[in-house]
């Protein structure tokens, strides 16, 4: 397939691009600074701006699907802010591009823990993460709505962490995975990739949310 990949450096974007690449997929990476990016086979990267519809759309233009694992990185004081403005641009750059197929990584903080109760609502969630996972359930509502693309948002478990490979993996739907003995679902970044990539050449989740764990 041709994808087009938005996020490509970041935590859950490098593994991404690495899992996309050694399946032999034709990869075009929408990058601000594309010489991060060292050269590699099946890999293009185009000078876009996630916070560009224009450049979205132009740059995504005649690929397959589109995939977005961007963030604006935890640092960054208006992360909130950011990550929406960026949504906002990616769905209109989308859509502009004539690209149907379209899958989002949010984040693990709208996934419901009891009926009406999301993870991020609850009073054990970390305040340092609130902001940002309050704006990807926003990103999660925004693209509820949306008729005309062939979307899937992809949440997390509760541990991301960085990890190995296995292949393997459970999954879920708007509900967390939990661990034997009711601990926190957890999957390694790499596997998350794989389950990313799963999805994208036999979708199952066709405007639906899905999460996974090991």
């Amino acid at each position: 397939m041709k994808v087009a990949l938005i996020g490509a450096t970041g935590f859950v974007g490098s593994p991404l691009l690495a899992e996309l690449l050694s399946r032999g997929h034709q990869v075009t990476v929408l990058a601000r600074n594309p010489g991060k990016l060292p050269a590699q086979a099946g890999l293009t990267v185009v000078a876009a701006d996630a916070l560009d519809a224009a450049q979205i759309a132009q740059a995504a233009a005649g690929h397959d699907a589109v995939l977005s694992a961007y963030n604006p990185g935890w640092t960054e004081p208006k992360i909130g802010e950011i990550f929406l403005q960026a949504t906002h641009a990616i769905f209109a750059g989308v859509k502009q591009s004539g690209v149907k197929r379209f899958v989002m990584v949010g984040g693990a903080g709208s996934l419901f823990v009891a009926p009406g109760v999301q993870l991020v609502d609850t009073p054990e969630f970390p305040a340092e993460y609130k902001v940002a996972a309050t704006a990807a359930r926003d990103a999660l509502t925004l693209i509820q709505k949306e008729s005309s693309l062939d979307w899937t948002f992809v949440s997390p478990p509760i541990l991301l962490n960085p990890g190995v490979r296995t292949g393997q993996y459970r999954v879920g739907a708007d509900a967390p995975l939990w661990a034997e003995g009711g601990a926190p679902g957890s999957i390694s970044v790499q596997d998350l990739a794989v389950a990313i990539v799963d999805e994208l050449e036999t979708p199952q989740h066709i405007q639906k949310r899905f999460t996974v764990a090991n």
